[in-house]
């Protein structure tokens, strides 16, 4: 059976402004900070990866004034998301980042039929009616949003919300954590870890089925390929870390947990 299909759409001043917000008190971002330059705030992969976790993305739209966020651009970019440049028209007006979102969404739950999920980033009440939509034409909608920032009948008209502070950073792949054998690669035992840890968020339960693990590798890493680490198999690769993992007999399948130091 093929993964489940998700479609990411940012509001993504919205999410940057409720951030910056929640740091540094109500209303912060409004009272003279909001036409400058802005210093990357929000946690862009931690959203991504709780996004991939539903299924396979699909579609991956961020919309803004991109000349505040542009310092944005390098995660921006590792997490192949489709900038959509909105200028206000005029001084005083919206960018009509919500208005536009809506409307690209609705089109495209209209055009493509193997969506399951929408993942709706931001928490103005505006997103209601495309919540109702996505939902009578049988997808399932996703919202992530600041806790004091999000508008309380948007979350509700959700089928699962998310607040931004709950969502847990995965174990952090930092650059210079290698391999021994690939200086370009990172160290696959971080990356097996990252993906258990997911899955194991979802199911609550230490111990994840074996043929669930490389699937949702390939979802947050999708140049990953065991052969750069001289490995034949998914399987051949992950029993060379035996003592990180510990692998079981389940039911229908092997079980895989990460074990305790």
């Amino acid at each position: 059976m093929d993964d489940p299909s998700v479609a990411i759409y940012w509001d993504f001043e919205n999410i940057h402004a409720s951030v910056y917000d929640t740091i540094n008190g109500k209303s912060a971002y409004k009272s003279g900070h909001k036409y400058s330059v802005q210093e990357p705030l929000v946690d862009v992969q931690k959203v991504f990866d709780y996004a991939a976790s539903f299924g396979n993305i699909v579609i991956n739209k961020a919309y803004c004034n991109w000349q505040w966020l542009s310092r944005y651009r390098d995660v921006l970019l590792q997490n192949s998301i489709e900038l959509i440049q909105l200028f206000p028209p005029g001084s005083s007006a919206k960018n009509g980042a919500d208005i536009k979102m809506a409307l690209d969404a609705v089109d495209d739950v209209n055009k493509f039929d193997h969506i399951t999920y929408l993942v709706i980033v931001g928490g103005d009440s505006d997103f209601i009616p495309l919540a109702q939509k996505a939902k009578a034409a049988g997808k399932t909608v996703i919202g992530v949003g600041c806790k004091d920032a999000t508008n309380r009948y948007w979350a509700n008209s959700c089928s699962e919300f998310k607040y931004y502070e709950s969502l847990e950073s995965l174990e952090s792949l930092e650059e210079n954590d290698k391999d021994e054998d690939s200086s370009d690669e990172v160290a696959p035992d971080k990356i097996i870890k990252q993906a258990i840890r997911q899955l194991s968020k979802m199911h609550g339960d230490p111990w994840v089925l074996k043929a669930a693990i490389r699937p949702m590798i390939k979802r947050l890493h999708p140049t990953f390929d065991e052969t750069l680490y001289g490995a034949s198999s998914f399987a051949e690769l992950l029993n060379r870390y035996e003592t990180e993992f510990e692998i079981r007999r389940g039911e229908n399948d092997q079980e895989v947990a990460i074990r305790k130091s």
